[in-house]
């Protein structure tokens, strides 16, 4: 199965570097997508997110989640129009334990297959960075000119958000970027992807990676779920036409063979759907 075909059929692509599909032809490629700890459980946000995991492992790849135990202590600015409140380190653990959890049902993390996922926490490389550490081993290789130009940015500082952006906030793009090279050096991790607006944070971590030692990786993004309506023209027929609406009803315990044999293939294991044609 072509994992780009299948996300493009499935109308869960929205954008990637050049030379991405043709990295997933030729070999395993091991990619990670990053989820911050903001809640107990995952949500709607996150479904592209973790279907795009789920099949990229029955594409034959092997998949990282990484929980975000570190950068969930600042929030990510993109597509944010306030700075979020910063969780307490006693709510990050009760958030990570619930999404560990979660996802373990999702991918196969126990068998001994060469592709079986693997969860990361980016908390246990942060932990003992320094900040001057940090500064001098990160910082001087993106530029604040570079950093200033992402669209996550810009929009906070040209007065969309009434407080600006905190320096908190903005180095955010540094740490998913290290993130990104941390993963590249010790998984051969050639690959991130998410939803469409991390794009300028997984950007910012393959300048990293280029600029420290020449490698070269990758990006792909996925459509948000922004709105209760959505039909992807990959997928319309005259039996889906129109306002087709797609609700998560809820999160259950139901067995990938339990859900197959039921014809729910699109949706696996733990997401219930129902698809109502309307008006």
């Amino acid at each position: 199965m072509n994992f780009v075909e299948e996300l493009r059929w499935r109308g869960m692509l929205h954008d990637m570097m050049p030379g991405t599909e043709e990295l997933l032809a030729k070999e395993q490629v091991t990619a990670y997508i990053g989820f911050d700890p903001t809640a107990d459980s995952l949500h709607i946000g996150h479904l592209c997110s973790v279907m795009i995991l789920r099949h990229f492992q029955r594409c034959g790849h092997k998949p990282l989640a990484l929980i975000g135990g570190a950068t969930g202590m600042i929030g990510d600015p993109s597509g944010k129009s306030a700075e979020r409140n910063l969780l307490t380190e006693e709510t990050l653990q009760r958030n990570l334990a619930g999404m560990k959890a979660q996802l373990s049902k999702f991918l196969d993390f126990d068998s001994d297959a060469p592709n079986r996922a693997e969860l990361v926490n980016n908390y246990d490389w942060m932990k003992n960075f320094t900040f001057l550490d940090f500064a001098r081993e990160v910082g001087k290789h993106i530029t604040v000119n570079y950093m200033m130009a992402k669209d996550s940015v810009k929009k906070r500082l040209n007065g969309e958000a009434r407080d600006g952006l905190s320096f908190t906030e903005f180095t955010y793009q540094l740490l998913q970027g290290y993130d990104f090279l941390h993963l590249y050096e010790t998984k051969g991790c050639k690959l991130q992807m998410g939803g469409s607006d991390q794009w300028g944070n997984i950007t910012t971590g393959a300048e990293l990676i280029r600029r420290t030692n020449g490698g070269e990786v990758f990006a792909l993004t996925s459509p948000l779920i922004t709105k209760p309506t959505v039909v992807s023209s990959a997928r319309q027929s005259p039996e889906t036409s129109g306002s087709t609406r797609a609700t998560l009803l809820h999160i259950s315990s139901t067995s990938l063979a339990e859900r197959e044999r039921r014809g729910c293939q699109t949706l696996h294991k733990d997401i219930h759907c129902t698809v109502q044609g309307g008006d």
